[in-house]
């Protein structure tokens, strides 16, 4: 997963806002995602796949919508229902997340490299795809954003690669279902979960766009077209080589040494971005905060965690990012489009506050409800329905007392 963040003053057309958003989806971690939905066999394996994407498309539009007609970036748009100092709460978040990423980014990577030169072990590897990334956040190579288009490009090139070895009828021979070990709502909530994890970083990228509608339109159609395919790869390479290891898959695909250099070169040039993503939110907390310094202690703290933590089985990871982000776009949403109202002059707007936490507290209890549709949707009509109930309330009672 990797961002960047265009200048304000730069307008993209629909067009590049779609290859922006359709190579953010062409990522390692996309197809990691979809290996997890294995356990439900290929058929419905792409039904979840499909109708999670579907969900998490909707509010991904919603949340780059703000963004485009507002003209500001996605933590900006967040102040209009939190306040100021309530959306330190959503970046503080966003931090987390990002180092959360690039752990796991630095351990995929690490354990691809790892089917190279297995001498040099795991732990290793890590270590030396966490000094390249602290390497390119210290040196701010001018040409990063053509190098990551570039290995964007190998990636994708990869993926086509391994869709042909993978869906070949003879050589594949997917099975269509499978002994499940995981229930439908849940896939679909692990689909959900990869476009919510960008909520709070897509109005940074639809900001710029020219036509708000029919450009954040592009973004999402070429995102949810991306990620789905993706997962799809994820999916049915995982049931093709029999494991969810990404690399021990390409090895098994015969993909090659090729393969796995562009993976690795590709992981220390997209989770640069990640960090340096962590050091601008962590220096907007403090601006005291060198952005460098602060994304090079990213770095440090995602190799730790790639090291120490079990970020290979990352799935309560995607449920905690889909229990805080919800919430928040559900709120969003209401205020926005139905409310009409922006609280970006308050310091802390404490019924919305108080209304996330409630909502975030109902998500991480309907992960015990196994619903078809996962939960992340229900969660949000209902957050969103009584936003827009205390809202009402709220004006008439304003209304009273003016009038008494």
């Amino acid at each position: 997963m990797s961002n960047t963040t265009p200048t304000s003053s730069a307008t993209l057309s629909g067009p590049a806002l779609g290859l922006l958003w359709f190579g953010a989806a062409v990522s390692l971690a996309e197809i990691m995602t979809g290996t997890l939905l294995a356990p439900l066999g290929f058929a419905d394996g792409v039904k979840a796949i499909l109708l999670g994407h579907m969900i998490g498309g909707v509010l991904f539009w919603l949340a780059g919508y703000i963004g485009a007609k507002t003209g500001k970036s996605a933590m900006e748009t967040v102040k209009r229902s939190f306040g100021q100092r309530g959306s330190t709460l959503f970046s503080l978040a966003n931090v987390v997340q990002l180092v959360g990423w690039t752990a796991i980014m630095v351990f995929s990577g690490a354990a691809a490299a790892n089917f190279l030169v297995p001498q040099v072990g795991n732990a290793g590897w890590s270590l030396v795809i966490g000094a390249l990334i602290a390497l390119w956040i210290a040196l701010d190579l001018k040409n990063m954003s053509r190098l990551q288009s570039v290995t964007a490009a190998l990636l994708f090139l990869l993926t086509i690669l391994l869709s042909v070895v993978v869906f070949q009828a003879e050589a594949a021979q997917l099975p269509a279902a499978a002994q499940q070990t995981m229930s439908f709502g849940m896939a679909v909530e692990l689909a959900v979960a990869m476009p919510l994890s960008w909520l709070p970083l897509v109005s940074d990228y639809t900001r710029s766009a020219r036509h708000a509608g029919r450009d954040t339109t592009w973004a999402t159609l070429a995102y949810f077209i991306g990620s789905s395919w993706m997962f799809i790869i994820g999916l049915g390479a995982a049931l093709f080589a029999g494991t969810g290891d990404v690399a021990a898959i390409m090895a098994k695909a015969g993909l090659g040494v090729a393969a796995i250099l562009v993976v690795v070169f590709s992981t220390v040039t997209t989770t640069f971005l990640d960090a340096a993503s962590a050091g601008i939110s962590a220096a907007s907390l403090n601006p005291k905060l060198p952005e460098r310094a602060a994304g090079i202690a990213a770095v440090v703290l995602g190799t730790a965690l790639a090291l120490w933590a079990p970020v290979n089985s990352f799935e309560s990871f995607l449920f905690l990012i889909g229990s805080v982000f919800a919430p928040m776009i559900a709120i969003m949403v209401a205020d926005y489009f139905v409310l009409k109202q922006d609280a970006s002059a308050q310091l802390v707007s404490w019924p919305n506050l108080a209304l996330w936490l409630a909502g975030f507290g109902l998500y991480r209890y309907s992960m015990s409800w196994d619903l078809p549709v996962g939960n992340t949707l229900p969660v949000m009509l209902i957050v969103a329905s009584v936003a827009c109930l205390c809202g009402v309330v709220g004006r008439k009672r304003a209304a009273r007392a003016v009038t008494a």
